[in-house]
Formats: C-alpha cells, structure tokens, sequence
C-alpha cells in the first residue's frame, strides 16, 4: 500500500511544482500548471465540509456557445469525442456518428442518447466551494472545454444513475476504468481548487490505492 504523503511534504511538493510563485488561490494563480504523481495530489486537495444550502442548478449557466461558432458546449464536447464523426446540419444539429462511453464500456450511434456529464456535478461543485465563485466563474466551471477531463459524453442511463454523487456514493459501473474515472475526478478539482469532505477523501485513498502513480498534470482554471 503506498504512503499517504504528509502535509508538510506535499505543501514542499506543490510550492516547488506551482508557476508562478505568487498564488491566487490555496493551490495557485490561474493559469499556472500544477503536475504532481496521483497519490500527492490527492492529498493536495483541501479537506472541508461540503455544504448544498443555497444550490440551484441555474447558478451554473451550460452549453453556451462561448466562441459564437454556432455550436454551443455539449455539440463541441460530442464532436471532439465521437469515434466516428456525426454530420453537422446547420444551427450545429449533429447526426449519425458513433462515441465510446466510458462509464459503461459501450458504443453510442446516436448523440440525443446520450448525456454530456460533468465529471464533479455542478451540485458537488457548488457543495466544495463554487458556492462563493462568482456567476462567471460558475458558467465557465459548467462549460469548460478547456480540459478534456471536465466533460464526458456517456450513455444517459449511467449518468442518470450516476446523478450529482461523489466517489463515497457512486463509481461507474465498468470497474476497469475506476482508475481514470478516480484520476480525472482529482485533475478535475484540482484544476478548479475545489476541496474534498472527509468521507470522499477516505473513498479516494482507498479506491486509488491499486492505481498507477501517474502524474497528474493540470492548469489551475481560477
């Protein structure tokens, strides 16, 4: 079982991996890259009670068109991720096509199958700490095509079970992908300096404990 590094030596890890020097936010200034093996960025994360008072899922603004290309987020998403390329018609509308979703290990023919998925739900965002982002921060947390670990197209089935649970609650249902799904979890609150409730973090360190120590690499989006 690998050893659960101590804060002082994560504190020393991540000072020395964090550009520029001068941070904005616990893990960083936006903008900086933050690349730690897996087992030190999960004990990176802050710890904090989660706390759902107030959430309602408009506070996050989703599927814009952020570049006025026509295509709003979700359209973008399916069309960066499908293994067969669907046909675009005008006002983006997409046909034909085939994805790979992940979550369960199937192929999907058709895009209103399936679901865009936030990797860490909007609700577990407002819960570890998007609660007091502003309403721009929010809309580019719900629309972030600047990481592909963010968003996922899975079938809507896996992520109607999966709803707005965290690891302690639900993990996919296609066990060999536990590991990249636990990973990309991680980057994912990291990426955004969202903190993890105790009960997650112990689910966290005990699912990942058979996992590779890959790097985890990402650019702090706030």
């Amino acid at each position: 079982m690998r050893l659960v590094a101590t804060a002082a030596a994560t504190a020393a890890a991540v000072a020395a991996l964090i550009t520029p020097a001068h941070a904005d936010g616990p893990l960083g200034a936006k903008g900086a890259t933050l690349t730690l093996p897996l087992t030190k960025a999960l004990t990176t994360l802050p710890v904090a009670e989660e706390h759902r008072d107030g959430y309602k899922r408009s506070a996050f603004k989703h599927w814009v068109d952020a570049d006025k290309d026509g295509c709003n987020t979700r359209a973008e998403v399916l069309k960066e991720e499908a293994v067969v390329a669907p046909e675009q018609a005008a006002g983006c509308k997409l046909s034909g096509g085939t994805w790979y979703s992940a979550y369960s290990n199937t192929y999907v023919d058709s895009p209103s199958a399936l679901d865009l998925d936030h990797l860490v739900p909007l609700a577990e965002g407002w819960d570890s700490g998007a609660s007091s982002w502003t309403a721009q921060e929010r809309e580019a947390y719900a629309n972030d095509l600047g990481d592909s670990r963010s968003l996922i197209a899975v079938t809507a089935a896996t992520n109607r079970s999966k709803a707005d649970k965290d690891p302690a609650e639900w993990l996919p249902p296609y066990e060999p992908y536990h590991c990249q799904y636990l990973a990309d979890w991680i980057a994912t609150k990291l990426r955004w300096q969202l903190a993890v409730d105790q009960a997650e973090l112990n689910t966290l360190t005990q699912a990942t404990d058979p996992c590779p120590d890959q790097p985890i690499k990402v650019t702090l989006a706030r």
